[in-house]
């Protein structure tokens, strides 16, 4: 079950990571709800770089869940990818709640493509991500 639960996190940063790396090369109009906008127009364009940043460190996030679940190999004290865990976890929840306008539960802002699609996609996603890391995390700590 701990490996299975590992391994289903992993892969959900994984495909994340994926999808992040399509967007940076196929990217959409602008009206694909990637990003919060404001009566029509987006908060922020991410660069290309940008996404493939973020691709890149949701790949790092899969390698942390799996060498914490002791599926690979790092060179790293396991307790140190204990806490870091924790750290993706909190970090994951802290994403879940949100900056109590735009992102998150908690937002204001309500009416956009991408606050709906935050509202029942993106943030209920890191609150599962977040629970499976913490979970990954405690199965395995020292």
């Amino acid at each position: 079950m701990n490996n299975a639960l590992a391994v289903a996190v992993c892969l959900a940063f994984v495909v994340l990571a994926l999808w992040h790396f399509h967007m940076a090369f196929a990217p959409s109009d602008g009206g694909s709800g990637a990003v919060p906008t404001v009566e029509g127009k987006s908060l922020f364009v991410p660069s290309v770089r940008a996404t493939v940043a973020v691709g890149i460190v949701l790949l790092s996030f899969a390698a942390l869940v799996a060498a914490t679940a002791g599926l690979v190999s790092l060179p790293m004290p396991r307790l140190a990818l204990v806490w870091l865990s924790y750290a993706l976890a909190l970090g994951l929840l802290a994403r879940s709640i949100g900056e109590f306008k735009y992102v998150g539960f908690f937002k204001r802002v309500r009416g956009s493509r991408f606050a709906k699609l935050d509202t029942l996609f993106y943030s209920p996603l890191c609150l599962l991500l977040a629970s499976g890391v913490a979970l990954v995390a405690l199965r395995n700590g020292a």
